[in-house]
């Protein structure tokens, strides 16, 4: 299916709607992490990739100073006035984006009224990003829509983050937002969460390996979770170090050497947790390096390694997950398996030969089934593109 294909459904929508039709739309990407779990919030390094499973929106701006919301997904409306803009409680999904247009607005612009249809088929909750691809998305509407192009891709990641952060209320880091944005077809992007210096990596072997995401069907929320109180646990754990560091301003500035001469002197959980940021950080450095290289061998080592430590010392796993990811470790055309994003359910990423696809899917779905009863959901992707524009052709289909 081309673009366009996908974005017809839409339009067609769109003119059910509101009765009329759009006049632009854009689209947003969710993203898998490779590698560098909870590490982008402790200004460290993250490896993402942008994947196939995105956000579309299709507007058209009105004079009325409000957005009116239309999702697709929920069947649901949702009428923001952007001179009181406030978080809906019993319509969340609409905050990631009306928390961009609130941020926009506190930044001294003037984002219009418009109408606006969202769709996506990024699964909600497991930890795809749905909700950064849609800060993206919207961010990239209202720059195109109402002339905000003094706004540079860099600094509208930035703002979604912060609508996420203030608005909705997760602390989230950088990189979901960063990678929606910045991403590039077939490359994967090192990213230091400090400087937001990135670095393109080619993905080896196209046509050779794909990106598998297996879907738990375990939903979480960030919001009021585990996820803060990790963070507020780094928070602590940076503060204790500082006695014994001085210079550092984040966990990121600990090398694996200068932890082992105070490891002992951090009580837990606040060691594991330290301990994990440290070393995670350094297998996303390794990773980049040995995707570059073309070593799949010990990429996948470190994605192991990964899965281990966010178990074990970060402590975000869950049985679910730890299933699925043994599973994949014992399928010999899987190259590596690790839980992507915050954890507590969610989704496992694995670098998967693509002659042994299907057999990895029966395999993992058989032992899933067994030990829970419960049908996981299966994502096979390449690294994909970031945000852009949909073309809405100018001559609608008569529908």
């Amino acid at each position: 299916m081309n673009a366009l294909d996908k974005t017809l459904p839409l339009i067609k929508a769109f003119i059910e709607k509101f009765d009329r039709p759009p006049i632009m739309g854009v689209r947003a990407p969710g993203r898998v992490n490779l590698i560098g779990e909870h590490t982008d919030y402790n200004m460290g390094f993250v490896f993402p990739a942008a994947i196939e499973k995105e956000i579309r929106i299709v507007a058209s701006p009105i004079s009325a100073p409000e957005l009116r919301i239309y999702s697709m997904n929920f069947d649901e409306s949702v009428t923001v006035p952007l001179t009181d803009i406030r978080p809906s409680k019993d319509k969340s999904w609409s905050n990631y984006i009306a928390g961009v247009a609130d941020e926009l607005i506190k930044s001294g612009y003037n984002p219009g009224g418009c109408e606006m249809l969202v769709w996506g088929d990024i699964p909600i909750g497991s930890g795809l990003s749905s909700s950064a691809a849609m800060e993206v998305a919207a961010a990239c509407l209202f720059r195109r829509l109402f002339n905000l192009s003094d706004i540079s891709d860099r600094s509208l990641a930035l703002l979604a983050q912060k609508a996420e952060n203030n608005f909705v209320g997760v602390n989230c880091g950088i990189m979901d937002q960063f990678i929606s944005m910045m991403g590039w077809d077939n490359h994967a992007l090192l990213i230091d969460c400090r400087t937001l210096n990135a670095m393109l990596v080619p993905m080896p072997r196209r046509g050779e390996i794909s990106i598998v995401i297996c879907d738990s069907n375990i939903r979480r929320k960030l919001t009021g979770s585990e996820y803060n109180r990790r963070r507020l646990e780094c928070e602590e754990g940076l503060n204790l170090l500082k006695k014994q560091f001085p210079t550092i301003t984040a966990l990121r500035d600990v090398l694996p050497g200068m932890w082992e001469e105070v490891e002992h002197t951090i009580p837990d959980p606040i060691r594991k947790r330290c301990r994990h940021v440290i070393y995670e950080n350094q297998r996303a450095l390794d990773g980049a390096e040995a995707l570059e290289n073309n070593d799949l061998e010990f990429f996948g080592e470190l994605m192991k390694l990964s899965h281990i430590s966010l178990r074990d010392d970060f402590e975000v796993s869950c049985p679910e997950l730890d299933c699925l990811v043994r599973a994949a470790w014992g399928v010999e055309e899987c190259c590596g398996s690790r839980l992507t994003g915050a954890g507590f359910g969610g989704c496992t990423v694995s670098i998967v030969k693509n002659e042994g696809i299907e057999k990895f899917k029966k395999r993992l779905t058989e032992n899933y089934v067994k030990e829970f009863s419960i049908e996981p959901n299966f994502i096979v992707s390449q690294a994909a593109s970031g945000a852009s524009l949909l073309r809405i052709p100018s001559a609608i289909p008569a529908f």
